[in-house]
């Protein structure tokens, strides 16, 4: 079966039981919520995400996580994040408006000081090009259908639960990291 995601924003301090200070699903702008169904450049459920963890945005350099429904359950307890989001949160959130954030260039992760450039990311046989993002901080992919699993696969959830951010300019001491996800 098809696995299903939810874009989280987590406590800035990690704890043994995390905080959820946010979350948003692709639904809510018309796309599909399995991680293949949303995460392309130009997708404006990742562009409100991106707004949010811009200079600009309420949470930025925030810890974020993609977290899937398939995906393990968080340290002595029953349930993971996803199950968290839908157990505990009834309360359907407003939708932050989406923005162009095609300005943002870097996806940057200063808990691992690396930065992706989005414009040397290749289109793949649709002409669409893979937003690195949400495969970078995925927790649970390959773990149902409409999953990531193409070039660079060991990739996803590398990035999970870091200090992540968009920026227009490169970090001076970060190092590049390219994944071609095609």
């Amino acid at each position: 079966m098809g696995q299903y995601y939810v874009a989280i924003i987590l406590s800035d301090i990690k704890r043994t039981t995390e905080i959820i200070r946010m979350w948003m699903t692709a639904i809510n702008y018309e796309n599909g919520i399995k991680l293949m169904e949303h995460s392309y450049i130009g997708n404006n459920f990742i562009q409100a995400f991106e707004h949010l963890i811009s200079p600009e945005g309420m949470f930025y350099m925030s810890r974020i996580v993609w977290a899937g429904d398939y995906a393990e359950p968080e340290n002595n307890e029953s349930e993971n994040l996803y199950q968290k989001v839908y157990n505990n949160y009834t309360e359907l959130l407003k939708c932050p408006k989406s923005h162009d954030t095609s300005d943002y260039r870097y996806i940057v992760n200063h808990s691992q000081k690396l930065y992706v450039d989005k414009e040397r990311c290749p289109e793949n046989k649709y002409n669409l090009i893979i937003h690195p993002l949400p495969l970078l901080v995925s927790e649970g992919n390959g773990c149902g259908g409409g999953d990531y699993r193409g070039h660079n696969v060991e990739l996803c959830g590398t990035w999970a639960r870091d200090n992540i951010s968009v920026e227009k300019t490169m970090p001076n001491d970060y190092n590049e990291l390219v994944c071609d996800f095609i």
